[in-house]
């Protein structure tokens, strides 16, 4: 640790914007295990810890490969399609340089954005449930951050970057984040095919109460996601917290509604997932809009991702967590209707229809939407590929029919041994290493197996 001596003051530097903004980072990485529950309570019982895994496993990845280059690839001086080299490492950084134009410490603004980098990957592997290999998934990660993520986050959000200079608003991720992973899925999936059983064997949430705390978390942190980035606390992120709170209710209510005309029924798992596409919706637009924008763009959200989901169904891609249903297609509602609600009176001066403005916005939109989505799914059907060619990206059939879990990880979510009040030999064959041995021990003598 640096002595306090050491580090030479700066006027411009703001005290309370930078502990405002690592609190954001600290609720930003919350998010990352959110969505590990969130997702894991949504699969088979026999996938929950490869689902948490696959989460979990991002942070790992995407932490060093932002050291190391990804924050200088996103976000040094470049040109329009991705950054400079000179801070790889985090080299050339001072401890008191100010991101330009803001009173934080650069290294503040790069911790904040690791965060994004790290969640955005863990957002894909809900379409892959239940049939990859967790090696193949780590590599995946690493190529797609460098690759995709990266490049992307700096059109968006880098001063040089094509779409920051077309006007395309993005407030905390609408196209970098969740247009680019559902489209990341969407590609994957049609590389890798549908699970054993698609359409045919029930694939019900095994665990409706954690899906339900995954989505609590998710709405929590991602006040930081949405607050924070306006990089200060001002009335801007005021407008942004507020946002963000009225559209995801609102995309609630609007995705109960229409599961209670559609299906009869008002459940857990589309609260849940009615609050995420409302979070994703608002998260582009919470700078540019009134709450009674955010309601209108969570409402619509609400319903068209609950509609969007079913399309999987009709035109037979296994996307299983329907990540490309809630977030591509949360993601270009979103985006797009900046274009129309934007009232150029909070985040920026640029007005949508209703506001004034005529299509010009919405032209813009569309152009930064559209592009991160066609290079994404390619790009990342492109990447799909080579690491099945390179490694198998899917288990085998008899192993995913088993469970991914023992197979991956050796390892079960839950221990069902004294469920009963008896313990089957089938039970401890699948908890400990070894098993099989102790059944064919067991054949010749039963006392040799030991509970």
């Amino acid at each position: 640790m640096l002595a306090a001596d050491k580090i030479t003051p700066d006027d411009a530097l703001s005290a309370a914007n930078t502990g405002f903004m690592l609190l954001c980072a600290a609720l930003v990485l919350i998010m990352t295990p959110g969505l590990a529950f969130f997702y894991g309570g949504m699969v088979r019982v026999k996938s929950v810890l490869n689902m948490l895994m696959m989460s979990f496993i991002s942070i790992g990845i995407v932490t060093v490969l932002w050291v190391l280059y990804g924050f200088s690839v996103a976000f040094d001086k470049g040109n329009d399609l991705f950054g400079g080299f000179d801070w790889m490492g985090m080299h050339n950084i001072g401890l008191t340089e100010l991101w330009p134009g803001y009173t934080i410490p650069i290294y503040v603004f790069a911790l904040f954005q690791m965060m994004f980098a790290i969640i955005t990957p863990a957002l894909i592997s809900g379409a892959l449930a239940d049939r990859v290999k967790f090696t193949a998934w780590a590599l995946f990660i690493a190529l797609w951050a460098t690759v995709v993520y990266f490049p992307v986050a700096h059109w968006v959000w880098a001063a040089d970057g094509w779409a920051f200079k077309l006007g395309v608003i993005d407030f905390a991720g609408g196209t970098a984040v969740h247009i680019n992973a559902g489209a990341a899925a969407l590609g994957v999936i049609l590389v890798i095919g549908k699970r054993v059983g698609f359409k045919k064997d029930p694939m019900r949430p095994h665990s409706l109460p954690l899906v339900m705390l995954g989505a609590g978390l998710l709405w929590f942190g991602w006040f930081g996601f949405n607050g924070g980035s306006w990089l200060g606390a001002d009335g801007v992120t005021a407008a942004a917290f507020t946002n963000t709170q009225v559209a995801t209710a609102a995309a609630m209510l609007g995705w109960l509604a229409y599961e209670k005309i559609r299906h009869g029924s008002f459940t857990t798992l589309g609260a849940a997932s009615g609050a995420v596409s409302g979070l994703v919706a608002i998260t582009p637009a919470c700078g540019a809009v009134s709450p009674l924008g955010a309601i209108a763009i969570g409402i619509i959200s609400g319903v068209l991702c609950a509609m969007a989901v079913g399309l999987k169904y009709r035109f037979g891609y296994d996307d299983s967590l329907d990540v490309v249903g809630v977030h591509m297609v949360g993601g270009l509602i979103g985006s797009l209707l900046i274009g129309l609600f934007a009232t150029g009176k909070v985040q920026s001066d640029a007005k949508g229809l209703f506001y004034g403005g005529g299509l010009e916005q919405l032209g813009k939109q569309a152009a930064g939407a559209f592009a991160v989505l066609a290079y994404s799914l390619i790009v990342s059907a492109i990447l799909a590929k080579v690491v099945d060619l390179v490694m198998g990206f899917r288990v085998d059939e008899d192993d995913e029919v088993a469970g991914i879990d023992q197979v991956e990880h050796a390892e079960t979510a839950y221990d069902f041994a004294g469920a009963g009040g008896g313990t089957s030999l089938g039970s401890l064959q699948s908890a400990h290493p070894g098993g099989e041995a102790k059944k064919k021990d067991a054949k010749k003598d039963p006392k040799k197996v030991d509970a």
